[in-house]
Order: C-alpha cells, then sequence, then structure tokens
C-alpha cells in the first residue's frame, strides 16, 4: 500500500484497515506539496513526514504502542514497512545519509526514483555497498518504460527528480517508432541494473502500459523469479 497520509488520526485508520485485508507492505512517503497539483489552493496538512511515518509504523508493530506511548489493544499491524530514496536529488552527497536515516527509522525495503541514468545511480549505490547499507535493508531500483517522446519530455523536463540523460532522449527522439524504442531501453536497463552489486530486485512502474510488464520480465530473466 502507497501510504502518503499527513494526517496521524487519517494514518491510523487506514493502517488498521489495510491490515485487516491482508496488506503486509507499506511504502512510507512523505508526499508532494498540493502546489504542485491540481488543487493548488488546498490546505496542507503536515503532521507527520516519512521518516516518522515509518518510525511510528515499526513502533507500532514491533514494541506495540501508538506515538503517544499508549499500548495497543487489538493485535499490532503486521507489515513490512518501505521507503523512497532518490539517487539523483541534490545534494547527491546528503543521498546516503537521508538513506540510513529511513534504515534506522525502521525501514525494511527501498523503492529509488525511476533509473535512467545509470553512471549516477552506480555512484550512489557504490556509496551504499561500501557504507554497509545494502546489508541492512532491500534495495528494489525503479524502472519507467518509456511508452512516447511526449512521455519522455514530460519525465524529462517536468518531472522533479527524474535524470534521463540526453543519450536516452535523443534515441526516444528519432526513433522511427519510439514505443518500441522505450521497450528496448527498458531492458536495457533491467539488464544492467542486475548486475550492480547491493540490489535486491526490481520495482516496475509501467505508466498506463501494465500489459507490457510480463514480457518484460520474462526477457531480462526477472520471471521466473531470479536472485540478485
Amino acid at each position: 500500500m502507497h501510504q502518503v497520509h499527513r494526517s496521524e488520526v487519517q494514518f491510523y485508520s487506514d493502517l488498521y484497515k489495510s491490515s485487516a485485508v491482508g496488506i503486509k507492505n507499506i511504502l512510507c512517503l512523505t508526499g508532494d506539496h498540493q502546489s504542485f497539483g491540481n488543487h493548488p489552493g488546498a490546505k496542507g496538512v503536515f503532521d507527520i513526514d516519512s521518516i516518522q511515518l515509518i518510525q511510528i509504523i515499526k513502533n507500532m508493530r514491533d514494541e506495540g504502542i501508538f506515538q503517544n506511548g499508549d499500548e495497543i489493544l487489538a493485535r499490532n499491524p503486521d507489515v513490512f514497512i518501505g521507503a523512497a530514496a532518490n539517487p539523483y536529488a541534490d545534494p547527491f552527497e546528503l543521498r546516503v545519509d537521508r538513506l540510513r536515516k529511513k534504515i534506522k527509522a525502521g525501514a525494511d525495503f527501498i523503492q529509488t526514483q525511476s533509473v535512467y541514468n545509470l553512471d549516477k545511480f552506480n555512484r550512489w549505490m557504490d556509496e551504499i555497498h561500501s557504507n554497509g547499507l545494502d546489508k541492512k535493508i532491500h534495495i528494489l531500483a525503479g524502472v519507467t518504460p518509456l511508452k512516447s517522446l511526449r512521455m519522455t519530455e514530460r519525465m524529462k523536463f517536468h518531472v522533479p527528480g527524474v535524470d534521463i540523460p540526453d543519450t536516452i532522449y535523443s534515441r526516444m527522439k528519432n526513433a522511427a517508432d519510439p514505443k518500441s524504442e522505450g521497450y528496448e531501453i527498458a531492458i536495457e536497463l533491467i539488464k544492467e541494473l542486475k548486475k550492480i552489486n547491493g540490489l535486491h530486485g526490481i520495482h516496475i512502474t509501467a505508466l498506463f502500459w501494465e500489459d507490457i510488464v510480463p514480457s518484460l520480465v520474462k526477457e531480462t530473466g526477472l520471471y521466473p523469479r531470479s536472485s540478485f
């Protein structure tokens, strides 16, 4: 479940409802400011950020207590706690420290921003590996296949935190069939990501293109389930 609530009360409600229906994986995000959405005048709620959210869930799961110290009278939520990481955000030097804080707070797995710039992603993973953090958390690299030139341009020029190299942009711009080219780029990225030391899996986000996922995981050896 994708959890971006900034309201602590609403969060408790959602966590127990999701747990009741068997949802165990919780991805904790701070979420984007409302000014970036289509209701910029809406009132923001900022009770908790992603790191606080991770810590609250960990204490509920492991210690059986709420944020205020009260004991949980029902059963503790049985959840696997996830968080996000962006290897491309500035300043780059603080990215690994930010991940370390999420691990300390209690995150069990990390999903990264969509990876297109392999050189920079490798630098980030080298830092993680040298600090031993890949032994403390499961890291999933994000892959978002590019379906069209329009999507590529939106991701490259308008989505914060996404780094699409000019080489990939040129391939999509000059391709006779951008859809096919985007699919091939996704295959190439996944195959290269599988070689990276310390990476534990791939998180595929095929936006409005879900039907390619079965062939994508088969062609890249992700299915049957592969080991990194």
